[in-house]
């Protein structure tokens, strides 16, 4: 499954990882779309630019890595690195203030991370959907559960519960409802992603403190709760 990502270096993944592997996630979220080369797509919510390395590298696409926890600075030497920066253009930027044209996109992507920010009703209508070209695509995938938590938190996971997960997580129908309301795009697909369990082994071996900090929580979780939610729309 897991072809192109397995090329990459362990140990730059490894020291680049901002939580469940990225590179996994985006390789099977890629199975579902279409990229050809010389295509402009938007990477938001790039974290350290593994997603934008794998895209630049592996379809030849032009990439504008865009992210606000990480310095376009920091981005551009790792990109420099690899040899791609003719391929990815590094942006700090917040995500309700982008700096790109309406329908400048062939394709918006993003890996782990909207979920901080596109859980506002009007986020995708008003921030992210102009920004991509009629007939365009828009492609997430984000931490998510298998069905909400109606009843609360399962007491199993109140120790690693932070306030913001209940805002942020939540299941594959909680976000096609969102997604429904919107009149700029179409649902083409929303449906839980196969490589959670790859994902989060990766991460979780990482030698950082949130890695570390995750391994307990996962443990607890013990396969219950937790899923990754992709969801992909075309451009109205």
């Amino acid at each position: 499954m897991f072809t192109k990502s397995s090329k990459y270096d362990t140990a730059f993944l490894k020291e680049n990882m901002m939580g469940p592997n990225a590179i996994k996630i985006i390789e099977e979220l890629l199975e579902s779309l279409k990229l050809e080369e010389g295509m402009r797509v938007l990477d938001l919510g790039c974290g350290k630019g593994l997603t934008s390395i794998f895209l630049a590298k592996e379809y030849g696409v032009t990439v504008f890595a865009t992210d606000l926890w990480i310095s376009a600075t920091e981005n551009y030497d790792r990109i420099k690195s690899m040899g791609l920066e003719d391929k990815i253009i590094p942006i700090h930027a917040e995500a309700h203030d982008l700096p790109f044209a309406d329908e400048f996109f062939d394709v918006a992507i993003s890996v782990d991370a909207y979920h901080y920010f596109g859980i506002e009703e009007d986020y995708l209508t008003k921030h992210l959907a102009p920004l991509v070209k009629k007939g365009g695509k828009i492609a997430v995938a984000v931490p998510g559960l298998k069905k909400e938590f109606t009843d609360g938190v399962p007491e199993e996971m109140q120790p690693y519960w932070f306030e913001d997960m209940s805002m942020t997580l939540h299941s594959g129908d909680w976000w096609y409802n969102l997604w429904k309301k919107s009149d700029l795009v179409s649902i083409d697909e929303c449906k839980e992603m196969k490589c959670l369990e790859e994902a989060w082994k990766d991460w979780l071996s990482c030698d950082n403190d949130y890695a570390r900090r995750d391994i307990g929580m996962m443990e607890a979780e013990g396969g219950n709760y937790f899923n990754l939610v992709l969801i992909i729309a075309t451009r109205l």
